[in-house]
């Protein structure tokens, strides 16, 4: 067998023939607009303050609160979570944390435990039990008979309240879409929860999710949650504590829209190679968002702007080696490969369904990030010696600054500066 045709020379290497005049452009440093909405200072005490105004009087003393956590990478998620324990308590009621992230950390309680510890997310730190278990428990049905699961502690416990940013999802679109719903629907339902939901497309998806919170509305076991929206810094500008019957309702329909204004885009169009310094878990649910770079690979969904060729070059260490979304890149180092935790990838991806199928794909594998990049640049649609449209980018969560190539200076936008 040729040592090109096995798996483990990846990770020594492959050598391309590059042409041999064949360079990568030199990059400059631009900036963009500053997002717009101030952010909130001190998260944990708004948090705080946001429960204890909303549900002071609403629930009996000693009623047990089953928090959800999740594995998004949201602002000050450990400040959101302590304020919550702490306004709840201030109200009367006893809360312990779950870990509310359908089959992530490798479809396991230690892995979903392990997760939250990634992200600093401890009893010590938030200042509550927390619970894990992947045992589920059938609570309801939608109103076309699907059953609709719940944490086992989760479902033990007097109510949820799910805490999460609010935010444009990734596989399907819709009034509501990433956040508290979608947390109680597919979270909070671990593995059977989410498997379900994302066994069908994206039309699917979205009338499900609208279907499943109406029947666990209807079961009186959500009390409420925790809505965060983020601008495009990344920077907490909205938290507001909902009720249960506002959860996947009208008012978490309008935060969504709100949400919506508060994506940043990459400004340009089209893009030969575009350059990604690191992906993850905590960046987007996919790694690589979508609604950033408009490559979804998901049927039924597309978008802009258009990108030829996605090179990664690192994985964050809060992933754990999950990776989904490794797929949405062509072009990776073998430094990011050997991170890769194929078990735990495969699980998440498998759970996604549709959504998972092109998302697991491994990418084409290199020595380098010089390599990567060439391969990119050689393989993107343009001759060698045509300049390339070229941008790079820290993530697709953080696109204060980017640096791009000669060809893109003359097509900056209005508001987009060299810095």
């Amino acid at each position: 067998m040729n040592d090109l045709t096995n798996f483990a020379s990846l990770l020594d290497g492959v050598k391309l023939p590059f042409h041999p005049d064949l360079t990568i452009p030199e990059l400059h440093r631009v900036v963009l607009p500053p997002p717009h909405g101030a952010p909130i200072v001190d998260v944990r005490a708004a948090a705080h303050d946001a429960v204890k105004a909303r549900f002071d009087g609403l629930i009996r003393a000693g009623a047990s609160v089953a928090v959800g956590a999740g594995s998004r990478g949201l602002t000050a998620r450990v400040e959101m979570i302590a304020g919550v324990v702490e306004g709840l308590r201030s109200v009367g009621a006893h809360p312990f944390v779950v870990p509310a992230m359908g089959s992530h950390g490798g479809g396991t309680a230690d892995g979903q435990r392990e997760v939250l510890t990634g992200y600093g997310i401890t009893e010590d730190a938030v200042g509550a039990e927390i619970r894990a278990t992947m045992e589920t428990v059938e609570v309801t049905r939608t109103a076309n008979d699907v059953p609709m699961y719940l944490d086992a502690h989760a479902a033990a416990a007097d109510y949820i309240f799910p805490v999460n940013r609010i935010k444009p999802h990734t596989c399907f679109t819709g009034p509501l879409q990433s956040g508290l719903a979608k947390m109680v629907v597919v979270g909070f339902g671990k593995q059977p929860g989410a498997a379900q939901i994302h066994a069908r497309g994206p039309e699917t998806m979205r009338q499900m999710i609208t279907s499943g919170i109406a029947a666990h509305r209807e079961t009186g076991r959500l009390l409420g949650g925790l809505a965060s929206i983020e601008n495009g810094a990344g920077e907490v500008v909205v938290l507001e504590a909902l009720l249960g019957a506002d959860v996947g309702a009208a008012r978490e329909i309008a935060l969504t829209e709100v949400a919506r204004t508060h994506v940043s885009r990459l400004p340009f169009e089209p893009i030969d190679v575009l350059i990604i310094e690191q992906i993850g878990k905590d960046i987007s649910g996919v790694m690589i968002d979508p609604n950033v770079t408009g490559r979804y690979w998901v049927n039924g969904l597309e978008g802009e702007p258009t990108t030829a060729t996605i090179v990664v070059l690192g994985l964050t260490d809060v992933s754990h080696g999950n990776a989904l979304g490794i797929g949405l890149a062509d072009f990776i180092t073998t430094e990011v490969a050997a991170q890769v935790d194929w078990h735990k990838t495969y699980v998440n991806c498998f759970t996604a369904g549709p959504a998972g199928v092109r998302r697991s794909r491994m990418p084409m594998t290199l020595p380098t990030a010089d390599d990567a990049i060439k391969a990119a640049l050689s393989m993107c649609g343009r001759p060698v010696h045509e300049p390339k449209r070229v941008v790079r980018i820290r993530s697709t969560l953080h696109l204060g600054e980017m640096w791009i190539s000669d060809a893109l200076l003359a097509d900056l936008p209005v508001g987009v500066t060299r810095g």
